[in-house]
């Protein structure tokens, strides 16, 4: 694919995660028994591939290596199970940190991401020890404020993806 196909796709794979992640939580604190879930679970895992493959097609020019680690943690986070959050956390700082490094987005995009993404590398395996109340439930305030910055940073470059694709990448900032 084309530079700006991968950053269409994964602008628009980015908003379908986010529907598909967000639904299921909420249809599984309802009703956990559900076909809906299933679906809706499999659509996320599925979003998880996607975004891992056009992120590492944007970005393995900048680092084959890094961009292949973070490739790699978003395949294991499209397992599910418990630990796929902290996966993803590590395979979005590594892709926000190589976007921001080749200056593939503008620089407070890809600030917020490695900002963001750095977080939930920090608090994730806190409250998976049982440490910061222990692992989030999503009625907790402090579930909402750790995953925020990440929702409005994923949305934002879905969104610059789209509508502008990912730079060529320059020299690392």
């Amino acid at each position: 694919m084309t530079r700006r196909n991968n950053s269409r796709v994964a602008g628009f794979t980015f908003l379908l995660y986010i529907v598909a992640g967000i639904s299921s939580m909420a249809l599984k604190n309802r009703d956990p028994d559900n076909g809906l879930l299933v679906l809706l679970t499999l659509l996320t895992s599925l979003c998880a591939l996607t975004l891992g493959v056009t992120l590492y097609a944007l970005t393995r020019s900048q680092d084959p290596d890094l961009a292949l680690l973070a490739l790699t943690c978003r395949i294991i986070e499209a397992i599910p199970g418990e630990d796929g959050a902290i996966f993803f956390s590590v395979g979005s700082t590594i892709f926000a940190w190589l976007l921001l490094r080749g200056r593939m987005v503008p620089g407070v995009l890809g600030w917020l991401g490695v900002l963001a993404s750095v977080l939930l590398v920090v608090v994730l395996p806190l409250q998976r020890a049982g440490a910061m109340g222990g692992p989030g439930s999503w009625a907790s305030m402090l579930t909402w404020g750790i995953w925020f910055p990440m929702l409005i940073f994923e949305i934002w470059l879905a969104i610059y993806l789209i509508v502008r694709g990912a730079a060529e990448p320059g020299p690392a900032a």
